[in-house]
C-alpha cells in the first residue's frame, strides 16, 4: 500500500557498476593494468560447449580472446585460476530492492549481489521518478548492472493495491495502456512489468486481472519503445493470455493447477521465457509445517504444481530464466539467486540447464545476449570464478572466489569494496525552506518533485483527488478525500523532499514545519525519515490558518528495526498531510505554502 509510512519505502535503489581498481590476484611484474588474463581456468562458457581448460583475455572491459590455446599478451595482469570454474556472471531478472528486504539498504543489497557473482539484475521495486537519482547514486558503488522496471497494473489489481498512479500505472483498456507506456518514456525504463494476474494464491480474495486487449496493447506499445515486458502471472489461464499477448517473460510460477498441453504449446509458440521465482515459494522445513493448516496445505499444493510446471515447460523446450522475487517474503538478495538454480535442479532440471538459465538464457530473455551472458570474444567481461564444478554439483555455485564486472575484480583476493558500499544511505543535502507553494501547474512541487497521493491499501481503497484553486495572489492545493468504508482508512498527499525520495535532506537548521491550512477537522502532518514515520495532529477550520508544528511535537510511529526512535533532523525524505477519519465518510482540505521555519 502507499500509506504515508510505506510511501517512503520506495527508497531502495540501484544502478550501474562504478569503475574501481582491483588487486584480487598477484599481477605480473610487467603488467600495464589495461589488459587482464585469467589463466588455466575450467571455462563453462554457457554456449552449450562442454567445460574446458583455457584462458580468457580481457581488454577495456570486454573479452578480447578466449580458448584453450590463447596466448597471454605481454604486459597483461595475470589471474592464475588453477583449474577453478569460470562462468559468465549470473542474472536475476526479478528482484525488489526494498527496505523491507534482506539486506534492506541499497549499498548492502549491491554488495550482496556482487559477492554472490550476480552481475545483472532487474529491480521491480522503484517508482519511475526515482530512476535517475538511483542511477546517479550507484556510480559510487560496486554493484551489478541494474535494470529499472516500470510497473503497470489494473485499478484494484496487484501493484495498484498499494501504489498511486505515479508509482504504479493503472490501466484498463488498450487506449490507456498505450497512453501510459508512452508517458513512462521520460523516465527511460529498461523494461515494463505488467501485473496481469489478480489471483492471490487461493488464500486471499482475488484482485482484478488485466484483460487480453489491454495486455496486448501494453506489450505492443512497449515493444515499439524498445522495452520488453515481464509479467506477474501465477495461473495457467493467465499464462495463456500472457502468451497470446506476446509477453516476453512470465514472472512467477504458474501454480494453480498442472499445465495442460494447450498452455504449454501457447507459451512455447509465443517464444515467451519463463522465470519461475521458486525461491519465494519454497516451503519451510517439512517437519515444521502444520499440514492440517489450510494455508500450509495450499502452499504445499502450489509448490508441487510450481515444480511440476517448470519441468513440463523445460521438457517442452520453453527457455527458462532465473528470477527470485528477492526482497519480498524474506527472500535474501544474492544468496537466493544462487539458491534458485539449486531449486531448479530439485525440480528436475539438469545442473547445466540451471546454469544456462542463470546466464545465457536470462541474457537472451532481456535482449542482452549480444552484450553478455556467455564467455565469448567481444562480450562484456562479467565473470565469476568459483571453486568446484557447478555443472556437476549445482551447490558449488555458492563457492565464489573472484567476481569481475566490466573486466575489473570487485570481489575476491582481499578486494575491498568502495567506501560507499559501507554506507546505508546517501549523504543528506541541505533542506530548502520552501517545500511547496503549489504554484506549478504540472503536479510538481516547488522542489521539482512529483507529489504522490497517499491512500490506504487493498482492492477497495480510499480515493484522493487534488486540484489547484485560487489563494491570495497565487494558488493553493485543494484535496478531496473519499474514505473507504473499512477500518482505519486514510487519504492525503505526500511531497518528496528530493526527486524520487532517494536522497534525504538535512533540516537541522530549522525548528519545524509550517503550512497555511483550512478544512473541516483534524488532520495528521506526517514526516517520513530514513528511520521511520513521525506525526503530529493539526487542526483545520473553515478559515485559513498559519499552522506551525515544531519538530519537538512530532511523535515517532515507526522506526527501522534496531534503530532508536529519536529525531535526527538530517534524514528527512517526505512531508505529507493526511486525513484519518471514520470509514465511508468524505472530507476535504486546502493547503498552501508548506515550508520549514
Amino acid at each position: 500500500m502507499i500509506t504515508i509510512s510505506t510511501a517512503y519505502r520506495i527508497l531502495a535503489g540501484v544502478a550501474t557498476i562504478a569503475t574501481i581498481g582491483w588487486t584480487a590476484a598477484p599481477l605480473d611484474a610487467r603488467s600495464d593494468g589495461s589488459t587482464l588474463a585469467i589463466v588455466d581456468a575450467t571455462i563453462f562458457d554457457a554456449t552449450g560447449r562442454e567445460p574446458y581448460r583455457g584462458t580468457v583475455v580481457v581488454r577495456d572491459g570486454r573479452i578480447a580472446d578466449v580458448g584453450p590455446n590463447v596466448r597471454v599478451p605481454v604486459g597483461a595482469s595475470i589471474v592464475r585460476a588453477d583449474g577453478k570454474a569460470l562462468l559468465p556472471g549470473f542474472f536475476d531478472v526479478h528482484t525488489h530492492w526494498s527496505p523491507a528486504g534482506r539486506p534492506a539498504t541499497t549499498p548492502q543489497i549491491a554488495s550482496a549481489y556482487v559477492s554472490s557473482g550476480v552481475t545483472t539484475v532487474n529491480d521491480f521495486h522503484q517508482q519511475p521518478e526515482s530512476f535517475a537519482p538511483r542511477r546517479a547514486w550507484l556510480r559510487s558503488l560496486a554493484a551489478p548492472h541494474v535494470n529499472f522496471v516500470a510497473r503497470m497494473s489494473t485499478p484494484g489489481g496487484h501493484g495498484a493495491d498499494w501504489g498511486d498512479v505515479n508509482t504504479t500505472k493503472w490501466v484498463a483498456t488498450a487506449e490507456s495502456a498505450r497512453r501510459e507506456v508512452r508517458a513512462l518514456q521520460i523516465y527511460r525504463p529498461d523494461y515494463i512489468k505488467a501485473f496481469a494476474d489478480g489471483w492471490r494464491y487461493g488464500t486471499q480474495p482475488e484482485e482484478t486481472s488485466m484483460n487480453a486487449e489491454t495486455l496486448g496493447a501494453l506489450v505492443d506499445e512497449a515493444h515499439r519503445s524498445g522495452q520488453k515486458v515481464l509479467t506477474h502471472t501465477v495461473t495457467v489461464a493467465r499464462g495463456k493470455v500472457a502468451a497470446a499477448a506476446g509477453v516476453d517473460v512470465i514472472g512467477h510460477s504458474l501454480q494453480d493447477a498442472p499445465l495442460d498441453a494447450d498452455a504449454i504449446t501457447a507459451i512455447k509458440k509465443a517464444g515467451t521465457f519463463y522465470a519461475p521465482t521458486l525461491a519465494v515459494y519454497e516451503p519451510g522445513d517439512p517437519q515444521e509445517v502444520r499440514t492440517s493448516d489450510a494455508a500450509v496445505t495450499q502452499r504445499l499444493r502450489k509448490w508441487a504444481f510450481a515444480k511440476q510446471n517448470l519441468k513440463s515447460l523445460y521438457d517442452a523446450g520453453v527457455i527458462v530464466a532465473v528470477g527470485t522475487d528477492a526482497g519480498i517474503g524474506g527472500v535474501r538478495h544474492g544468496y537466493s539467486t544462487l539458491h534458485e538454480m539449486e531449486l531448479m535442479v530439485s525440480a528436475g532440471l539438469p545442473a547445466k540447464a540451471a546454469l544456462m538459465a542463470g546466464t545465457a538464457n536470462s541474457a537472451t530473455a532481456l535482449g542482452l545476449f549480444e552484450d553478455r551472458g556467455t564467455i565469448e570474444k567481444g562480450k562484456r567481461a562479467d565473470l565469476v570464478l568459483l571453486d568446484g564444478k557447478p555443472w556437476e554439483r549445482i551447490s558449488d555455485v555458492h563457492k565464489t572466489d573472484t567476481v569481475f564486472i566490466d573486466g575489473r575484480a570487485v570481489v575476491g583476493g582481499g578486494m575491498k569494496l568502495p567506501p560507499a558500499n559501507a554506507a546505508t544511505a546517501l549523504a543528506p543535502s541541505p533542506a530548502a525552506a520552501m517545500i511547496d507553494d503549489f504554484e506549478r501547474a504540472d503536479g510538481r512541487s516547488a522542489l521539482d518533485t512529483l507529489r504522490l497521493a497517499d491512500m490506504d491499501g487493498g482492492v477497495e481503497r480510499s480515493s484522493v483527488v487534488t486540484n489547484l484553486v485560487p489563494h491570495e495572489r497565487g494558488r493553493a492545493l485543494a484535496i478531496a478525500i473519499a474514505l473507504a468504508p473499512k477500518a482505519a482508512p486514510e487519504g492525503g498527499i505526500v511531497i518528496p523532499l528530493r526527486r524520487g525520495s532517494v536522497q534525504p535532506v538535512d533540516a537541522t537548521r530549522y525548528s519545524g514545519i509550517r503550512l497555511d491550512l483550512r478544512g473541516d477537522g483534524p488532520y495528521v502532518l506526517v514526516v517520513n525519515t530514513l528511520s521511520g514515520e513521525w506525526t503530529a495532529d493539526v487542526a483545520g477550520t473553515d478559515r485559513w490558518a498559519d499552522v506551525r508544528v515544531p519538530f519537538t511535537a512530532l511523535v515517532p510511529v515507526r522506526a527501522r528495526s534496531g534503530e532508536p526512535r529519536r529525531w535526527r533532523g538530517d534524514d528527512l525524505l517526505q512531508v505529507g498531510l493526511v486525513a484519518r477519519r471514520a470509514g465511508g465518510t468524505n472530507t476535504w482540505a486546502e493547503v498552501d505554502n508548506v515550508r520549514f521555519f
